[in-house]
């Protein structure tokens, strides 16, 4: 974190992320790739209408794990060394409990939930064998994401971009020998995905546990040091839950997309959740670099190096604009060549194509709406990244969708993803003006 160079420290911290990122978008990318060679498009269904189940599950993760990084990176940036290791053991625990509470709701409210998603008659039975094996999967799931963050915060950056790629993949190597070997189908994919993070879970606490036994004073595991205050749950909850309803208000517009997008039949839904699935590209990379920058502004605002920051966020943001032109490029040039590699039939593959070109229209928006929400968030303005998150998902996307698909029907559901980021971005931009407006104009009064 003390690197002088900007870009250097960007790379160091955001690379890591990025990967990390990238190994979890290649599993989900797996997932459906193998249930695509079933060549049943009521399958591809089911995997698209569980995903906003599965993210909202790891959304959990996010209240501890973004909450907690956030904390822990200014109690680093304070040198409060003690509040750190209580801070992450409460992490921990915390998800640990959130878990089980996550399975044993999710496993007896299975079917409502698989009609609230959007299930049907046509793919019903299939969402549920999916839903089954990720609700038995939730502590693991929780717990290993939430790792990620909290790993990143204290300087394991490598320990946590390993631990996601080593879930990630067993998951893929599992998904073929569930799916394509034993024909277990969607519940074969939830399977593998709840066994990669149990596995990832299983080496984050061997890593804690040996750092703990090396004499590392961040990093306190037994249940003896779980004592939360109000204090300590409220600075992690109150930057955690933002950070979560992030994914939970995705996941619901998800829903509502995913139900609109169902008047149109299976076939619709399953070329949808191909095109989905590749633009998660850029959306996944933006959000690997706008987290793994996080903790970098945390730390700078910790330690009172204001225009250090100030450089840290625009050229972070800039690199993320530009990784998301390239990928609008390539999702024009390349998005029914993309489609074709997990579906068969040629007007599907036709149909997800236009919708790759469509939704990759939003690409270089990411660059600074997931930096802007990622910056306040490791400032601690909780507040600022929960207007970003419920104008983009709740006062924007869902009321866009109505519209446009009266409209223009399915083209108009489709084109609310890039009308949506594109105002949000110039929303983000204003907001994050104002507040480096406001900073300045306190550093000088104190000056």
């Amino acid at each position: 974190m003390k690197k002088k160079n900007v870009s250097k420290a960007i790379m160091r911290v955001g690379l890591p992320a990025m990967l990390g990122q990238l190994t979890t978008l290649i599993y989900n990318i797996a997932d459906t790739f193998f249930v695509s060679l079933t060549k049943e498009p009521a399958m591809i269904a089911a995997v698209t209408l569980c995903t906003p189940i599965l993210l909202i599950i790891m959304s959990i993760a996010s209240i501890f794990g973004m909450g907690g990084n956030s904390a822990i990176a200014r109690l680093l940036g304070e040198n409060d060394n003690k509040r750190v290791s209580r801070t992450l053991n409460f992490c921990m625990y915390a998800m640990a409990i959130a878990g089980i509470v996550i399975l044993l709701a999710g496993v007896i409210f299975m079917q409502p939930i698989a009609k609230l998603s959007g299930a049907d008659g046509e793919n019903m039975a299939y969402t549920c064998d999916y839903l089954k094996y990720i609700f038995l999967g939730a502590p693991f799931i929780i717990i290993s994401n939430g790792a990620v963050h909290l790993f990143r915060s204290i300087g394991f950056i490598k320990e946590s971009t390993i631990g996601l790629a080593l879930g990630n993949s067993i998951n893929i190597v599992f998904d073929f020998i569930f799916i394509v070997l034993w024909g277990w189908g969607t519940a074969g994919a939830a399977l593998a995905t709840s066994f990669g993070f149990f596995c990832s879970t299983v080496y984050y606490l061997i890593c804690m546990i040996r750092a703990e036994n090396m004499g590392n004073q961040l990093i306190k595991l037994s249940p003896r040091q779980f004592a939360p205050n109000k204090g300590m749950v409220f600075g992690v909850v109150s930057i955690g839950i933002p950070g979560a309803l992030i994914t939970v208000l995705l996941s619901v517009s998800n829903i509502v997309l995913n139900n609109f997008i169902g008047i149109y039949g299976s076939d619709a839904v399953a070329a949808y959740g191909i095109a989905y699935k590749i633009d998660m590209v850029p959306i996944m990379l933006s959000v690997g670099l706008s987290q793994g920058v996080a903790p970098l502004v945390g730390y700078y605002f910790g330690a009172g190096q204001r225009e250090r920051m100030s450089r840290i966020m625009r050229t972070a943001t800039l690199y993320g604009i530009l990784l998301g032109a390239v990928f609008l490029a390539a999702f024009w040039l390349l998005g029914t060549q993309l489609a074709g590699i997990f579906l068969h039939d040629e007007p599907l593959i036709e149909e997800a194509g236009h919708f790759i070109a469509v939704l990759g229209l939003s690409a270089p928006m990411l660059g600074i709406i997931n930096m802007v929400t990622s910056y306040f968030q490791a400032l601690g303005a909780a507040l600022k990244s929960l207007v970003i998150t419920v104008m983009r998902n709740a006062v924007l996307f869902i009321p866009a969708v109505i519209l446009l698909n009266s409209l223009w029907k399915l083209n108009g559901v489709i084109a609310a993803q890039p009308i949506v980021e594109t105002v949000l971005a110039l929303v983000c931009l204003l907001i994050y003006a104002k507040d480096c407006a406001v900073n300045k104009a306190a550093l000088v009064h104190q000056s």
